[in-house]
């Protein structure tokens, strides 16, 4: 199959028009790695191999693309993939091809994670449960909790800040239920009350 032309679309991409009709769309990168040329002829091999190298490449880049909006885990990347359309051979191949480069670095990502949770109040059950939810690896959420600051600074000042009468068995309620949603234990929001109520602020 003869390739007849080759067109640029855009900075990095290329269409390849083969003497049949058909049109390939395909990156600059895969037309350097594969020699492509006007004129030249492509074997059923040869044609196979562009195809794919094609298909992968392009996948590399929408893969890169997603990464530079945002950190990602492994799986969260590869929901993406699919949902873009991707079949799951390309879209793992993506993932094996940014984590040997090490473009997806899950143990920076969960410790990004346990900060950014940790900074708006929330406690380590609800961090756990965020680091489950973004698919982190379970092997590296307790390194990551290690970087997690004690809550007794941010429970004391939640309390402080809503309970206004410490008799109140309601509004103790409501406080303590809205800290066991932030993922604080009964057993954390049982002391942090004690010593609200005892007025000690040794922590």
């Amino acid at each position: 199959m003869r390739i007849n032309a080759i067109k640029q679309t855009a900075p990095d991409r290329l269409k390849i028009c083969l003497e049949d009709g058909t049109e390939l769309k395909t990156t600059l990168a895969a037309a350097t790695e594969l020699r492509l040329a006007c004129g030249r002829e492509l074997d059923e091999e040869e044609l196979e191999e562009l195809r794919l190298c094609s298909l992968r490449s392009l996948a590399r880049e929408k893969a890169l693309e997603y990464l530079s909006q945002r950190q990602m885990s492994r799986r969260e990347l590869k929901t993406k993939l699919l949902l873009k359309g991707m079949d799951e051979d390309t879209a793992d191949y993506c993932i094996q091809w940014l984590s040997d480069r090490r473009l997806i670095d899950e143990e920076s990502y969960a410790a990004a994670v346990v900060r950014h949770y940790a900074a708006k109040g929330y406690g380590a059950g609800r961090v756990r449960q965020e680091l489950q939810r973004r698919g982190i690896d379970r092997e590296l959420w307790d390194e990551a909790m290690e970087q997690m600051p004690q809550g007794g600074d941010r429970l004391d000042s939640f309390i402080a800040s809503r309970l206004t009468d410490p008799e109140d068995r309601t509004q103790i309620r409501k406080i303590s239920s809205a800290l066991f949603r932030r993922g604080y234990s009964w057993e954390e929001i049982r002391s942090a009350l004690r010593r609200f109520q005892s007025g000690d602020d040794e922590y």
